[in-house]
């Protein structure tokens, strides 16, 4: 099926399908890996965004055992390609990137001029868009701005999660956090606690050796409560590290 990519500025942007069918809206960014784009898809970081692919041939590995994703599902709003791949070779590849984009829902466009694209992004930053279909629906759709909403709240852990048997305790505030995060961390002989974005750590009855706030979705200012913990941290003097967003939220908490 033929699909548009329409941005907010008017530009439209022709391409075929190759996922699954349905219009979606978010924020248009690009990514410039050449490969990992399974890594890409499930990265959290990504919720609530249209992910172009800057490396033009996209789907030719396949995708892997979810084993090797950085969470449990696609996290992107869409995904745009110059050229797609649909008979991969990779002794891992479990199923095609195509068949995967169906089965979570996200649509997948081909689009011949994604290097156009990502120098209209570069040039004047990432804008919301929308991947439509040739339905009234489609056409009628808003522009969604994921970046008015606390994405963290759809991404970070409901629980806590206790991992590794160390002499030192790591608190890691999932902000939206990786898998490979964690497993870096666990293989450096570390306990590893990870809590929601909106836990109060102090309550745990660990000695806490280093916190970590984690990558994650959207604006670092809606992520109120964890500003609030890191500014604690710092009064406490415990060593603080933050990744992505987790280095914008040190950022505000320090003024």
């Amino acid at each position: 099926m033929v699909g548009k990519l329409i941005l907010k500025d008017g530009s439209e942007f022709q391409g075929t399908s190759f996922g699954f069918e349905q219009p979606r809206s978010g924020e248009l960014v690009f990514s410039t890996g050449m490969v990992g784009y399974p890594e890409s898809l499930t990265d959290p970081s990504y919720e609530g965004q249209i992910l172009v692919s800057t490396y033009p041939i996209v789907g030719s590995y396949g995708v892997p055992d979810k084993k090797y994703w950085e969470s449990d599902r696609i996290h992107v709003s869409g995904l745009i390609v110059s050229q797609y791949i649909d008979t991969p070779s990779h002794f891992q590849s479990q199923i095609t990137l195509s068949e995967w984009l169906k089965k979570e829902k996200v649509p997948g466009l081909v689009v011949s001029d994604t290097r156009y694209l990502t120098q209209k992004l570069r040039d004047k930053g990432a804008q919301l868009a929308k991947i439509i279909f040739s339905t009234s629906t489609s056409l009628s759709m808003n522009f969604d701005d994921p970046n008015k909403k606390n994405l963290v709240t759809s991404v970070s852990t409901p629980r806590i999660i206790k991992e590794g048997n160390g002499n030192k305790t790591i608190i890691l505030i999932d902000c939206g956090v990786k898998k490979n995060i964690v497993r870096s961390l666990l293989t450096r002989g570390v306990k590893v606690i990870t809590v929601s974005w909106d836990f109060d750590i102090f309550s745990l009855k660990e000695k806490i050796d280093g916190i970590i706030v984690s990558n994650g979705p959207g604006d670092p200012k809606m992520c109120d409560i964890t500003i609030e913990t890191v500014k604690k941290t710092m009064v406490k003097k415990i060593p603080l590290l933050g990744i992505c967003l987790g280095n914008q939220i040190l950022a505000l908490a320090a003024g």
